[in-house]
């Protein structure tokens, strides 16, 4: 279904602005640059249609006295009591932040996104692009969705005006346009006749590796997945789908524990933290390794020392020989 909605990426490849060289990329199996709405609207269908229910943000978690389930208190004011608790709500998770976890760490970077449809197609094939200013430390990165919109992603540092320009979807635009005035006069058009509903700036933030590492994601049956629990930079692309393996691991544990056993009471309790136990248990290392990866990709593409950039070359030739390995990573064996 889902490949239906989006193009099969065949090839990629890397201009340095200035050089106009182009440099093939390696694209590891089967890549595709998937709309957020199409995604949600995939899983939301083998649904029962009032599963979901939108706005619904969590301000606070207590734990039921009797039962020892935690009461969800949302901030329409209503009260749900919940059997268990998945926190999914991104970087500045709420549910993390009860489960005790540190804050997530603010990256020099920052990110402007948006899509540019073409009513007659575009020229870019299915190949995605990326085009990069090592002096202004600025990179462009162009992947086709369909024949006709195109994803695109700009990369650069945090300043102090980003909060204010964040807000008014006109400043991204000209901002960007302006950035990219000696970038090829294609790629600065494609900017300027984007969407501009679509626009987006926002900083970019991260869990640190040892934070994964160390710390314990359940509390009871509350536990968290996604951003919520590995936040990581874009370096790697792989954070969507990291997210979407801790959802097939978390059903399969949870599936295993509890489908069509008979239990009552407290034993319903005990057999639901021991099917998180083991999906955080499937999960730590994997994304540990993936977030490790991804800081120290970061540390040498951001601005950051010398003595840093050389360890973090060091430790990525090291630890990382093949470093396309993550992509063929099976969370269907794990």
């Amino acid at each position: 279904m889902l490949r239906n909605t989006a193009i099969h990426i065949q090839s990629g490849n890397h201009i340095s602005v200035g050089d106009n060289k182009p440099k093939e990329l390696p694209n590891g199996g089967e890549l595709r640059c998937l709309r957020r709405t199409d995604l949600v609207k995939a899983l939301a269908n083998d649904l029962p249609w009032d599963t979901i229910q939108f706005g619904k943000q969590v301000i606070s978690i207590e734990e039921d006295p009797i039962t020892s389930y935690p009461i969800l208190h949302l901030q329409d004011g209503s009260v749900v009591k919940a059997k268990i608790v998945i926190g999914c709500d991104g970087v500045n998770s709420i549910i993390a932040t009860i489960l005790g976890l540190n804050s997530t760490k603010l990256s020099p970077t920052c990110v402007v996104r948006g899509f540019s449809y073409f009513q007659n197609g575009h020229d870019y094939g299915s190949k995605y692009h990326l085009l990069s200013n090592v002096n202004d430390r600025v990179k462009l990165g162009i992947v086709p969705v369909t024949h006709k919109l195109i994803y695109w992603f700009v990369t650069r540092k945090w300043n102090s005006q980003d909060l204010k320009i964040s807000r008014d979807r006109m400043l991204i635009k000209e901002s960007t346009v302006e950035l990219l005035k000696n970038f090829p006069q294609e790629t600065v058009e494609l900017i300027r006749n984007s969407d501009l509903e679509s626009l987006h700036l926002t900083d970019l933030r991260y869990r640190s590796p040892w934070d994964v590492l160390k710390t314990n994601f359940r509390k009871g049956t509350v536990t968290v997945a996604g951003d919520a629990m590995h936040a990581m930079g874009p370096f790697l692309a792989q954070a969507g789908s990291a997210s979407l393996e801790d959802a097939v691991v978390l059903a399969r544990c949870l599936g295993e524990k509890i489908q069509n056993k008979p239990m009552k009471g407290t034993r319903v309790k005990e057999m639901v933290e021991e099917g998180l136990d083991q999906y955080l248990k499937k999960r730590k290392m994997r994304v540990f390794w993936l977030c490790l990866q991804t800081f120290l990709t970061g540390t040498v593409i951001q601005p950051s020392s010398l003595p840093m950039k050389f360890l973090s070359i060091f430790l990525l030739i090291i630890l990382f020989r093949d470093p396309n390995q993550h992509t063929r990573y099976d969370c269907g064996n794990s």
